[in-house]
């Protein structure tokens, strides 16, 4: 563990914390927001423990995933556009709030948000199963196909996983509007999934064979 790692990791979270804090309480008028406060509870406590496991256990796996800087074109499209959904998405959360627009009923909003726990938890086992996930489009050296486990049932279960994270977030936080925002996220992240299968098909041996054995990229039966 280095301690640039572990500083770089402890800034990008304060500065996470703060920015979709900002994003979801300003618009809100106030803090007393408690959709957007369960959503910054169940988002960022698991998101600080799993940072500690994976810089005791693994760091070389967490530096991958805070480097988030995509050198292709298309793939950097894909993000400016995901960060897009999430800016509008919270923003219309917050401004529903204050202006009392129409909100999901407070047992609709705990429901997402234990569709959000469970996601994360499956989140935490696509890591486990590939140590070699980036936040970013690339091949690492030494890297492998992983065929086994949640891989074994669709290509993509990390996609699989952010899907229901984020369908979720809106639910959480009580805005139908904003659910409607972030309905742009399967489209956007399909993009994604055909820029990278590309790379991978050309750069990562054993990725066609992969391919013709798991028939699924990101829903099971459907796509």
């Amino acid at each position: 563990m280095s301690v640039k790692l572990f500083f770089s990791a402890i800034i990008k979270f304060l500065l996470g914390v703060a920015l979709v804090g900002a994003l979801i309480f300003l618009p809100a008028g106030t803090i007393l927001y408690f959709n957007g406060l369960l959503l910054m509870g169940i988002l960022f406590v698991p998101m600080f423990f799993a940072g500690v496991v994976m810089m005791v256990k693994n760091p070389s796996l967490l530096k991958s995933r805070l480097d988030a800087k995509e050198k292709e074109k298309d793939q950097s499209l894909v993000v400016k556009l995901s960060g897009l959904m999430f800016l509008a998405g919270f923003i219309v959360a917050g401004l529903g709030f204050r202006f009392n627009w129409y909100t999901l009923p407070i047992g609709v909003s705990i429901g997402g948000a234990v569709v959000f726990i469970i996601a994360y938890i499956l989140y935490a086992e696509v890591l486990r199963e590939n140590t070699y996930l980036s936040r970013t489009i690339k091949v690492q050296e030494g890297q492998k196909v992983v065929d086994t486990g949640l891989y074994g049932i669709v290509r993509h279960p990390m996609y699989s996983v952010t899907l229901l994270l984020f369908l979720s977030m809106p639910i959480v936080l009580g805005s139908l509007y904003a659910f409607a925002i972030f309905l742009a996220y399967p489209f956007i992240i399909a993009k994604r999934i055909k820029g990278e299968e590309e790379l991978l098909e050309r750069e990562l041996e054993g990725y066609s064979e992969y391919k013709k054995k798991v028939k699924y990229r990101l829903i099971p039966f459907i796509w």
